[in-house]
């Protein structure tokens, strides 16, 4: 049953919406504190979501260990969707309960790249869980034009992982993807299990992962991957000539070099990854990829115009349709409560984990 949306207001959408909320806190990278907050009201166009899911992405493990965020104190958590709870004034199009996924992107819509419709490259965009609140809490409020309305039927659960999904698709759009291309997938976190699994919807030949954790290797295989190793050596000795297409996703120097290296013939590079220390590529890998004449391809985030882009809309219906696999990533689904633990267990990798989603309103 859809519910008719409520004329455009800044009260309350239900007289018991609380006035506090439980909230993971970052007062300073390491200092996390979960606590009560003040449930935020959504201004002019904006709306209040009451959030389902929030996963962690690898970035807000260094984030919130080591790095800070731009500002402090600050809710971190970026990959997240929510049920629409409260309509700022001059809201339409959506309705009270319905469930939405929220690009973390917030592009500024106004310099020269948002108008082309390259909203990754904003000249002052802002960011859930970085430069403003995000969703490791039980509320968050976006601007109406981050909500991205979903198809019919979607997980909750999948819709906070639209975010990984979009990034590996963006990535290999870049490339010469085509049907029996051999592919190689370095890393295979959330984001390289859906880069093995849409090299395959694209109908690539071979697809290698690799990863040095065995049961990362095994959800790799899981997913769709024709060969799942753990090391470099293992990779090449099923490279030939080099793969047609590789896409880099564990953001170390060392695996960056490996990509560039295992390109083949006119092949293709794409970087996701984000290192933390300088990157150096070897001479024989410098010399390969320029005399084979390879395409080395950064790529940041996930998105395109329409925002936030068919990546995001491709993966929402391919994981409603069930053809883009989602719950088996899902290692740990937790309360609010166990945030700064877990934190720090993934930043000293005493726990084993690919998709952590915090469940801030689950009893």
């Amino acid at each position: 049953m859809t519910i008719e949306a409520p004329a455009p207001t800044t009260k309350p959408a239900h007289p018991d919406l609380p006035e506090a909320m439980t909230a993971a806190v970052m007062y300073a990278p390491g200092d996390i504190r979960v606590e009560q907050a003040p449930v935020p009201r959504p201004g002019p166009g904006q709306v209040l979501l009451k959030v389902a899911a929030c996963g962690v992405c690898g970035s807000d493990i260094p984030r919130m260990l080591r790095n800070g965020g731009y500002v402090m104190p600050i809710i971190c958590g970026h990959e997240f969707s929510g049920w629409v709870t409260e309509l700022g004034e001059g809201v339409h199009g959506f309705d009270i309960g319905e469930l939405v996924s929220v690009p973390p992107l917030i592009p500024c819509r106004k310099c020269e790249f948002c108008a082309k419709g390259a909203f990754g490259l904003c000249e002052d965009y802002d960011y859930f869980g970085s430069r403003s609140d995000g969703a490791y809490a039980q509320y968050v409020v976006s601007p109406v034009g981050n909500l991205l309305k979903l198809p019919a039927g979607i997980d909750p659960r999948a819709a906070a992982m639209l975010d990984p999904a979009a990034i590996a698709l963006h990535g290999l759009w870049k490339t010469d993807l085509r049907a029996g291309h051999r592919v190689l997938v370095i890393g295979a976190g959330p984001i390289g299990l859906f880069a093995v699994q849409w090299a395959k919807l694209h109908g690539a030949g071979q697809i290698v992962a690799v990863d040095l954790s065995e049961e990362k290797a095994a959800m790799a295989r899981e997913a769709g991957a024709t060969d799942a190793v753990q090391n470099v050596e293992e990779a090449r000795a099923l490279a030939g000539r080099g793969f047609d297409v590789v896409l880099e996703s564990a953001g170390v120097p060392a695996t960056a070099d490996m990509a560039a290296n295992l390109t083949g013939p006119h092949g293709h590079a794409v970087f996701v990854g984000i290192p933390h220390a300088p990157v150096t590529l070897g001479k024989d890998t410098f010399n390969q990829f320029m005399r084979l004449e390879t395409s080395l391809h950064g790529s940041w985030n996930s998105f395109s115009a329409p925002f936030p882009g068919d990546e995001w809309r491709t993966s929402a219906q391919m994981m409603t349709e069930g053809k883009l696999k989602w719950e088996f990533m899902i290692t740990h689904e937790l309360p609010l409560s166990a945030l700064p633990d877990v934190m720090q267990q993934l930043g000293d990798r005493s726990i084993f984990s690919s998709k952590v989603l915090f469940l801030p309103n689950k009893d």
